[in-house]
């Protein structure tokens, strides 16, 4: 009697345990069907998806939602610079010779950038007072397409490498302006401070780490004092968005975009050609 009393309740209780997985595997295989092949394929329908291709997008075989056509982004990736500071690539700066360069100026630079550096157009950039390796760097970009502007990459494209360190060194070599005080006013405090100091808070660097002259930033660092405001608030605009991605290490992209308009606007201000 008392084998029989101790095996009932296992026999009692063997339905309910198949019951139970029987239940379990009819909400999972439900959920299954549900998710993977009536909604993906349903939902695709009405998108123009094939009842395949949702099937395999929902399982994570294929890219993309199931319930919408893949969008193919075919614009192609813009590289970022490609100029590695090599030591025959110093020489060759080494060995540039501004005669050279003013020639060349003078056939394609001098409408855009004047013959001194200073361009006459505000969306033009003023090139006097620049080191040769900055200006060069520029010049490399357009030619490789990592900078984007058509006419300059035309002109880069007919220059070797030897001509644009020609052109770099002669625009380098043209006497630094002379800031007219008028345009010099106070700035307000926190666009100083972004200059000076930075803002930790948001990992941003102090502008004045690479773009005053003798900071010891990065050999293509350009100087940003006497620069035009129009241009430099277009192109820190630019590095916000990423149309821009000809800074060395995303540098200038990480800086612009956690720059707000007003900032964008006053530092390019601050920066603001002025002469006398």
């Amino acid at each position: 009697m008392a084998q029989t009393s101790e095996s009932e309740p296992h026999v009692l209780d063997q339905p309910w345990r198949l019951w139970a997985s029987v239940a379990i595997m009819a909400v999972v295989l439900t959920g299954f069907v549900l998710g993977v092949l009536i909604i993906p394929v349903v939902q695709g329908r009405s998108d123009g998806v094939d009842a395949w291709t949702a099937i395999c997008r929902a399982l994570g075989i294929l890219p993309g939602s199931p319930a919408r056509q893949q969008v193919i982004d075919r614009t192609p990736p813009t590289p970022v610079s490609q100029v590695v500071w090599t030591p025959g690539l110093l020489q060759i700066l080494a060995d540039a010779k501004p005669e050279r360069g003013r020639a060349k100026a003078q056939e394609v630079c001098v409408a855009c950038h004047g013959e001194q550096g200073v361009s006459p157009a505000p969306e033009n950039p003023h090139l006097a007072g620049q080191s040769g390796a900055a200006i060069y760097k520029q010049l490399s970009d357009y030619r490789t397409g990592s900078r984007k502007h058509q006419q300059m990459t035309d002109i880069a494209k007919a220059l070797d490498e030897p001509a644009l360190a020609d052109v770099a060194a002669y625009y380098a070599a043209q006497p630094k302006r002379n800031p007219n005080p008028a345009t010099l006013a106070d700035s307000p405090a926190a666009i100083v401070r972004l200059v000076e100091l930075g803002d930790p808070s948001r990992n941003l660097p102090p502008c004045a780490s690479c773009h005053r002259p003798g900071s010891g930033g990065p050999i293509e660092t350009p100087i940003l004092a006497e620069q035009g405001q129009e241009y430099l608030a277009r192109q820190l605009k630019l590095y916000a968005s990423g149309e821009r991605r000809n800074d060395v290490y995303g540098r200038m992209r990480i800086v612009a975009e956690q720059l707000t308009q007003a900032e964008i606007d006053g530092l390019a201000a601050y920066y603001r050609a002025g002469f006398r």
